[in-house]
């Protein structure tokens, strides 16, 4: 497609802004109400390729698989093969082995948007340190991104992602899927019930890192194993050797390549207080952790936002605890009765009560448990969602903007991109203060370098 008819393409694609919870639904509309060359309508199926194919990469797929994945990209053949291999293996799911078998395989995901003209959307499911350039190289190619959490590795990379989407006009979504499940939902409505009244606070822990972090960078430098493009993996990141400390698994302790238990687990927790209380932008951002060297994220961490007011909202204070650290225990909470789940979770401080949920939003629940008896439930007002990708692709069909679209994730994403920028800055400052508007750290101007990285040539944003 030239530049020209990808432009005349995406005037066609009018869609809505600022998508929240309470206002999409998903019905299915008729080509001959939407028409236009080039429309893809509901009754045909997306033609989507997919950028990072193993772990996430792989489930994401799968869950795009009622569409036709036309291509396949990942830097290493071993993730490619094992994939195809356990799709072959998978319940139910032979079909789509023997189309994956036949579909384009690609190790750099530019060659497989410049030449396969085919493709109407892709899945980013790389390390962190890549998500950006891919989903920017792809929308301005015109086409629709689903982006795995966190949505970028910086605070400006977000902003620019966001930007990009809307110029282009494609139907865009982050791949937090506790944002499609019923947790976030009934949180939202209990809260406009005003089941425990103002919220002023909100405290969210994980058990995350569960990788090794907090080490040095390795002086061993082993051969790259051959089936590996060891550059295109690093892509946007500075060159350093190849070392297994990095992939396929441990990228997310590095500094360069991942952003910690904040990155991996916010898009989930951090998600469910910022969206049922519409937090935007925070004003200042404190934090203290265990030794971090500046190489990989440190082993545990805390963090306390500040957000202003928002029209009759209050102000509110948002903890964060990981690395085995917890926020004070409830004294609502019955003795052996565990704080969320497993994987975290949120509690939230109201002038008439708490309510704590599991990570993803999972169980929410008023506390005491005879609170919960004893509340009398409001009717559901907010659409439900059919699944993080189902929600996507429909909505690419139905012309609309998604819940979790990066105008909405880009805000969440840069506000906890903040958080490891403040323990970047402590203990020497004690907090960060945050112009959302102008997109500044006011306080500490020497911070402001580290809201976006520098890019070797031919990786730009």
């Amino acid at each position: 497609m030239s530049e020209k008819e990808s432009k005349n393409s995406m005037s066609r694609r009018k869609f809505i802004g600022n998508v929240t919870l309470a206002s999409a639904a998903f019905t299915i509309v008729p080509r001959n109400v939407l028409g236009g060359k080039g429309y893809t309508a509901p009754s045909d199926k997306l033609n989507i390729a997919v950028i990072g194919v193993g772990g996430k990469g792989r489930s994401d797929m799968w869950s795009c698989s009622s569409e036709n994945i036309v291509a396949l990209c990942d830097v290493d053949d071993r993730k490619m093969e094992e994939t195809l291999k356990k799709t072959k293996e998978e319940e139910g799911k032979q079909e789509l082995a023997e189309k994956l078998e036949k579909a384009p395989k690609y190790k750099d995901f530019r060659e497989m948007l410049d030449k396969q003209k085919d493709i109407d959307a892709v899945t980013v499911s790389t390390p962190d340190h890549t998500h950006a350039v891919a989903a920017a190289y792809a929308m301005r190619r015109g086409k629709h991104a689903f982006v795995q959490k966190p949505l970028t590795h910086s605070v400006k990379e977000a902003r620019i992602l966001n930007q990009i989407a809307k110029e282009t006009g494609v139907i865009t979504q982050m791949g937090n899927q506790g944002h499609a499940q019923e947790g976030i939902r009934l949180i939202a409505e209990w809260l406009a019930d005003g089941a425990i009244g103002e919220v002023n606070k909100v405290d969210c822990w994980t058990n995350r890192p569960v990788w090794d972090t907090g080490m040095d960078r390795p002086e061993e430098i082993p051969s790259v194993p051959r089936d590996v493009d060891w550059n295109l993996w690093l892509g946007p990141a500075e060159f350093r050797p190849y070392h297994p400390a990095y992939m396929p698994w441990s990228w997310r302790a590095w500094c360069d390549f991942g952003t910690g238990a904040l990155g991996d687990m916010g898009a989930h927790i951090f998600d469910i207080p910022y969206e049922t209380l519409k937090l935007g932008y925070p004003t200042s951002i404190e934090a203290s952790s265990s030794k971090f060297n500046e190489e990989s994220w440190p082993v545990a961490e805390v963090f306390h936002y500040k957000f202003p007011k928002r029209g009759n909202l209050p102000a509110v204070e948002l903890g964060w605890y990981d690395g085995g650290i917890m926020p004070p225990r409830p004294e609502e909470l019955e003795p052996g009765r565990r704080m969320g789940d497993e994987d975290g979770g949120v509690l939230f401080y109201g002038t008439k009560g708490k309510i704590m949920c599991g990570c993803y939003g999972s169980s929410p629940r008023l506390i005491p448990e005879t609170k919960m008896k004893e509340y009398k439930q409001p009717e559901k007002t907010i659409p439900r969602s059919p699944g993080i990708h189902e929600e996507w692709i429909a909505c690419i069909k139905e012309n609309k903007q998604a819940t979790s679209n990066f105008d909405y994730a880009s805000k969440l994403v840069e506000t906890m991109m903040l958080g490891n920028i403040a323990i970047r800055m402590a203990p020497k400052f004690d907090k960060l203060e945050w112009d959302g508007e102008k997109g500044e750290i006011t306080n500490i101007p020497e911070a402001n370098e580290f809201l976006i990285r520098k890019y070797p040539a031919g990786w730009e944003l």
